[in-house]
Protein backbone atom coordinates (compact mmCIF):
# COMPACT_ATOMS: atom_id res chain seq x y z
CA UNK A 1 0.00 0.00 0.00
CA UNK A 2 1.10 3.56 -0.67
CA UNK A 3 1.14 5.50 2.61
CA UNK A 4 1.69 8.86 0.89
CA UNK A 5 1.62 9.97 -2.72
CA UNK A 6 2.20 13.54 -3.87
CA UNK A 7 1.61 14.29 -7.54
CA UNK A 8 2.81 17.60 -9.01
CA UNK A 9 2.27 19.29 -5.64
CA UNK A 10 2.93 23.01 -5.54
CA UNK A 11 2.56 25.62 -2.82
CA UNK A 12 2.59 29.34 -3.52
CA UNK A 13 2.14 32.21 -1.06
CA UNK A 14 1.86 35.58 -2.76
CA UNK A 15 4.72 35.63 -5.25
CA UNK A 16 6.79 33.11 -3.28
CA UNK A 17 7.00 29.54 -4.53
CA UNK A 18 7.44 27.30 -1.50
CA UNK A 19 7.03 23.93 -3.22
CA UNK A 20 7.22 23.33 -6.95
CA UNK A 21 5.96 20.20 -8.78
CA UNK A 22 6.82 17.74 -6.01
CA UNK A 23 6.29 14.10 -6.98
CA UNK A 24 6.90 11.59 -4.21
CA UNK A 25 5.59 8.22 -3.06
CA UNK A 26 6.14 6.59 0.34
CA UNK A 27 5.20 2.93 0.59
CA UNK A 28 4.21 0.79 3.54
CA UNK A 29 7.16 -0.10 5.76
CA UNK A 30 9.55 2.47 4.29
CA UNK A 31 11.59 4.83 6.51
CA UNK A 32 12.29 8.14 4.76
CA UNK A 33 14.60 11.01 5.64
CA UNK A 34 13.78 14.46 4.23
CA UNK A 35 16.92 16.60 4.07
CA UNK A 36 17.20 20.25 3.15
CA UNK A 37 18.36 23.62 4.40
CA UNK A 38 16.17 26.07 6.30
CA UNK A 39 13.55 27.48 3.96
CA UNK A 40 13.73 24.58 1.53
CA UNK A 41 10.07 23.66 2.09
CA UNK A 42 10.48 20.70 4.45
CA UNK A 43 7.96 21.79 7.08
CA UNK A 44 5.41 22.80 4.43
CA UNK A 45 5.80 19.35 2.90
CA UNK A 46 5.05 17.73 6.27
CA UNK A 47 2.05 20.00 6.90
CA UNK A 48 0.59 18.94 3.56
CA UNK A 49 1.28 15.27 4.27
CA UNK A 50 -0.41 15.61 7.67
CA UNK A 51 -3.50 17.14 6.02
CA UNK A 52 -3.17 20.44 7.89
CA UNK A 53 -2.29 22.40 4.74
CA UNK A 54 -3.79 22.31 1.27
CA UNK A 55 -1.39 22.70 -1.65
CA UNK A 56 -1.93 25.36 -4.30
CA UNK A 57 -1.80 22.68 -6.99
CA UNK A 58 -1.42 18.94 -7.44
CA UNK A 59 -2.90 15.89 -5.73
CA UNK A 60 -2.28 14.51 -2.23
CA UNK A 61 -3.18 10.93 -1.32
CA UNK A 62 -2.66 9.71 2.25
CA UNK A 63 -3.36 6.11 3.25
CA UNK A 64 -5.57 5.54 0.25
CA UNK A 65 -7.65 8.70 0.60
CA UNK A 66 -7.36 11.82 -1.53
CA UNK A 67 -7.21 15.26 0.04
CA UNK A 68 -10.40 17.10 -0.87
CA UNK A 69 -12.41 13.86 -0.91
CA UNK A 70 -12.01 12.77 2.71
CA UNK A 71 -12.99 14.07 6.16
CA UNK A 72 -9.57 15.28 7.28
CA UNK A 73 -10.66 15.54 10.93
CA UNK A 74 -11.15 11.77 11.05
CA UNK A 75 -8.34 10.85 8.68
CA UNK A 76 -5.77 12.75 10.76
CA UNK A 77 -6.30 10.16 13.49
CA UNK A 78 -4.44 7.72 11.24
CA UNK A 79 -1.38 10.01 11.05
CA UNK A 80 1.09 10.43 13.90
CA UNK A 81 2.87 13.81 13.99
CA UNK A 82 5.81 15.14 16.02
CA UNK A 83 6.71 18.79 15.46
CA UNK A 84 7.66 21.90 17.39
CA UNK A 85 4.65 23.73 15.98
CA UNK A 86 2.34 21.00 17.25
CA UNK A 87 3.96 21.02 20.69
CA UNK A 88 3.20 24.74 20.90
CA UNK A 89 -0.52 23.92 20.58
CA UNK A 90 -0.50 21.68 23.65
CA UNK A 91 -1.69 23.24 26.90
CA UNK A 92 1.27 23.33 29.31
CA UNK A 93 -0.83 22.14 32.26
CA UNK A 94 -1.83 18.85 30.63
CA UNK A 95 -0.13 15.77 32.04
CA UNK A 96 2.03 13.55 29.88
CA UNK A 97 -0.68 10.89 30.05
CA UNK A 98 -3.31 13.35 28.81
CA UNK A 99 -1.03 14.50 25.99
CA UNK A 100 -0.74 10.92 24.75
CA UNK A 101 -4.32 9.83 25.46
CA UNK A 102 -6.00 12.69 23.59
CA UNK A 103 -4.37 11.47 20.37
CA UNK A 104 -7.12 8.83 20.25
CA UNK A 105 -9.45 11.51 18.85
CA UNK A 106 -6.77 13.80 17.38
CA UNK A 107 -7.77 16.24 20.12
CA UNK A 108 -5.83 18.83 22.11
CA UNK A 109 -7.94 18.70 25.27
CA UNK A 110 -9.28 15.71 27.26
CA UNK A 111 -12.69 17.23 28.00
CA UNK A 112 -13.89 17.07 24.38
CA UNK A 113 -14.28 13.28 24.46
CA UNK A 114 -14.72 10.40 26.88
CA UNK A 115 -11.77 8.15 27.73
CA UNK A 116 -11.72 4.76 29.42
CA UNK A 117 -9.34 3.27 31.95
CA UNK A 118 -8.00 1.18 29.05
CA UNK A 119 -7.17 4.39 27.15
CA UNK A 120 -5.24 5.73 30.12
CA UNK A 121 -3.44 2.43 30.58
CA UNK A 122 -2.41 2.37 26.92
CA UNK A 123 -1.12 5.95 27.18
CA UNK A 124 1.04 5.01 30.18
CA UNK A 125 2.24 1.87 28.36
CA UNK A 126 3.37 3.99 25.42
CA UNK A 127 5.09 6.46 27.74
CA UNK A 128 6.94 3.52 29.27
CA UNK A 129 8.06 2.39 25.82
CA UNK A 130 9.88 5.72 25.41
CA UNK A 131 11.25 5.82 28.92
CA UNK A 132 8.69 8.29 30.27
CA UNK A 133 6.47 6.18 32.54
CA UNK A 134 7.74 8.08 35.59
CA UNK A 135 6.56 11.32 33.95
CA UNK A 136 2.99 10.16 33.40
CA UNK A 137 1.44 12.61 35.87
CA UNK A 138 3.87 15.48 35.26
CA UNK A 139 2.61 18.65 33.53
CA UNK A 140 3.95 19.02 29.99
CA UNK A 141 5.41 22.43 30.87
CA UNK A 142 7.74 20.90 33.49
CA UNK A 143 9.36 18.44 31.07
CA UNK A 144 12.73 18.94 29.41
CA UNK A 145 12.98 19.32 25.64
CA UNK A 146 14.04 15.70 25.25
CA UNK A 147 11.23 14.48 27.50
CA UNK A 148 8.68 16.48 25.52
CA UNK A 149 9.88 14.92 22.29
CA UNK A 150 9.60 11.43 23.76
CA UNK A 151 6.08 12.18 25.00
CA UNK A 152 5.15 13.35 21.52
CA UNK A 153 6.57 10.14 20.07
CA UNK A 154 4.45 8.12 22.47
CA UNK A 155 1.43 10.16 21.39
CA UNK A 156 1.98 9.29 17.72
CA UNK A 157 1.38 5.59 18.42
CA UNK A 158 -1.81 5.98 20.48
CA UNK A 159 -4.10 5.29 17.51
CA UNK A 160 -1.92 2.66 15.78
CA UNK A 161 -1.43 5.03 12.82
CA UNK A 162 -0.63 4.16 9.23
CA UNK A 163 1.91 6.98 8.79
CA UNK A 164 4.37 8.74 11.11
CA UNK A 165 5.63 12.26 10.38
CA UNK A 166 8.56 13.47 12.51
CA UNK A 167 9.50 17.08 11.84
CA UNK A 168 13.00 17.75 13.23
CA UNK A 169 12.42 15.77 16.46
CA UNK A 170 16.01 16.32 17.65
CA UNK A 171 15.98 20.11 17.20
CA UNK A 172 17.04 21.98 20.33
CA UNK A 173 18.40 18.92 22.13
CA UNK A 174 21.87 18.74 23.62
CA UNK A 175 24.26 15.97 22.55
CA UNK A 176 23.07 13.50 25.16
CA UNK A 177 19.39 14.18 24.47
CA UNK A 178 19.93 13.95 20.73
CA UNK A 179 21.78 10.65 20.89
CA UNK A 180 19.17 9.18 23.23
CA UNK A 181 16.40 10.15 20.83
CA UNK A 182 18.31 8.90 17.77
CA UNK A 183 18.68 5.55 19.51
CA UNK A 184 14.95 5.40 20.26
CA UNK A 185 14.07 6.42 16.71
CA UNK A 186 16.34 3.68 15.40
CA UNK A 187 14.59 1.11 17.59
CA UNK A 188 11.23 2.39 16.38
CA UNK A 189 12.37 2.06 12.75
CA UNK A 190 13.52 -1.52 13.38
CA UNK A 191 10.12 -2.57 14.73
CA UNK A 192 8.18 -4.25 11.88
CA UNK A 193 4.95 -3.02 13.47
CA UNK A 194 5.98 0.61 12.97
CA UNK A 195 4.17 2.17 10.00
CA UNK A 196 5.76 4.08 7.13
CA UNK A 197 7.81 6.88 8.68
CA UNK A 198 9.09 10.23 7.42
CA UNK A 199 11.73 12.09 9.46
CA UNK A 200 12.71 15.66 8.58
CA UNK A 201 16.13 17.06 9.43
CA UNK A 202 18.90 19.22 8.02
CA UNK A 203 21.75 17.34 9.71
CA UNK A 204 22.93 13.99 8.35
CA UNK A 205 24.43 13.08 11.74
CA UNK A 206 20.85 12.98 13.09
CA UNK A 207 19.78 10.21 10.69
CA UNK A 208 18.93 7.19 12.85
CA UNK A 209 20.16 3.77 11.75
CA UNK A 210 17.40 1.85 9.98
CA UNK A 211 16.19 4.64 7.69
CA UNK A 212 16.36 3.35 4.13
CA UNK A 213 15.24 6.18 1.82
CA UNK A 214 16.05 9.87 1.47
CA UNK A 215 14.48 12.85 -0.28
CA UNK A 216 16.63 15.94 -0.86
CA UNK A 217 14.84 19.27 -1.09
CA UNK A 218 16.20 22.64 -2.23
CA UNK A 219 14.14 25.80 -2.74
CA UNK A 220 10.95 23.76 -2.96
CA UNK A 221 12.34 21.39 -5.60
CA UNK A 222 13.17 17.72 -5.12
CA UNK A 223 16.81 17.38 -6.20
CA UNK A 224 17.04 13.63 -5.56
CA UNK A 225 15.00 10.83 -3.98
CA UNK A 226 15.38 7.09 -3.51
CA UNK A 227 17.24 4.44 -1.49
CA UNK A 228 19.60 6.16 0.93
CA UNK A 229 22.63 4.04 0.00
CA UNK A 230 22.27 5.13 -3.62
CA UNK A 231 21.07 8.72 -3.30
CA UNK A 232 22.94 10.14 -0.31
CA UNK A 233 26.33 11.10 -1.75
CA UNK A 234 28.69 14.04 -1.36
CA UNK A 235 27.64 15.33 -4.78
CA UNK A 236 23.92 15.08 -4.09
CA UNK A 237 24.29 16.70 -0.66
CA UNK A 238 26.38 19.51 -2.15
CA UNK A 239 23.68 20.17 -4.72
CA UNK A 240 20.99 20.12 -2.04
CA UNK A 241 22.70 22.63 0.28
CA UNK A 242 24.44 24.75 -2.36
CA UNK A 243 27.92 24.29 -0.92
CA UNK A 244 30.66 21.75 -1.53
CA UNK A 245 30.20 19.01 1.05
CA UNK A 246 32.19 15.93 1.99
CA UNK A 247 30.00 13.10 3.26
CA UNK A 248 31.33 10.26 5.37
CA UNK A 249 29.75 7.12 6.73
CA UNK A 250 31.06 5.38 9.83
CA UNK A 251 29.24 2.16 10.53
CA UNK A 252 25.54 3.01 10.45
CA UNK A 253 25.91 6.76 11.06
CA UNK A 254 26.64 9.66 8.70
CA UNK A 255 28.59 12.89 9.03
CA UNK A 256 29.20 15.82 6.67
CA UNK A 257 31.34 18.94 6.58
CA UNK A 258 32.00 21.70 4.08
CA UNK A 259 35.04 21.52 1.84
CA UNK A 260 37.04 24.76 1.71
Amino acid sequence: MTALRLTDVGLVRGETVILDAVNWAVHEGERWIVLGSNGSGKTSLIRIASLYLHPSSGDVEVLGERLGHVDVRRHRRRIGVVSASFADLLRPGLSATEIVMTAKFAALEPWWHEYSDADRARAVELLDRFGCADLASHPFATLSSGERQRVQLARTLMTEPGLLLLDEPTAGLDLGGREDLVRRLSALAADPETPATILVTHHVDEIPPGYDHVLLLRDGHVTAAGPIDEVLTSEALSDCFGIEVSLERRGNRWSAFSVE
